[in-house]
């Protein structure tokens, strides 16, 4: 079957892949992929998306995926990844808020209540105007990440 997205490099592309791997520049990834790239080159050693997955611990389909995305991307797209198209969700609490409600959940409970449990510590944080609104959950996530 013939390959539909042939892997042509450039000699500075070589060069560029070669340093990857010789000086482990950047993440295990971008390593991987000049590697990939490197065996996949028609010019120099043209090896098989199989021979290639079985080298380097990948899928087939990986091989083809940085084949098409060079052919249709680009060389440096393809080697360093795709960039993000949106940014990190934002915090829903920040520094100082966490602390109130950390403060908030080291005092006493309400009367009626043994403990804090998460919801009524939700409602008495959006009681007390430490934020607008927060979920059980979200509270859950910030306690266990301040091992409260």
């Amino acid at each position: 079957m013939n390959k539909k997205y042939i892997v042509r490099l450039t000699d500075e592309e070589r060069q560029t892949c070669t340093a990857v791997i010789k000086k482990l520049q950047g993440t295990s990834q971008k390593v991987r992929r000049a590697q990939i790239l490197l065996k996949a080159d028609a010019d120099g050693l043209g090896w098989t998306d199989a021979r290639i997955a079985e080298a380097f611990s990948c899928r087939t389909k990986t091989v083809e995926n940085i084949r098409q995305r060079l052919v249709e991307n680009g060389f440096l797209e393809t080697l360093d990844g795709k960039k993000r198209q949106k940014p990190p969700t934002k915090k829903v609490l920040d520094g100082e808020q966490e602390a109130k409600i950390i403060a908030t959940r080291l005092g006493p409970p309400p009367k009626g209540y043994a403990n804090w449990s998460l919801r009524l510590l939700a409602r008495k944080v959006v009681e007390l105007e430490i934020t607008d609104a927060v979920s059980s959950a979200t509270l859950c996530r910030m306690l266990k990440k301040r091992h409260e």
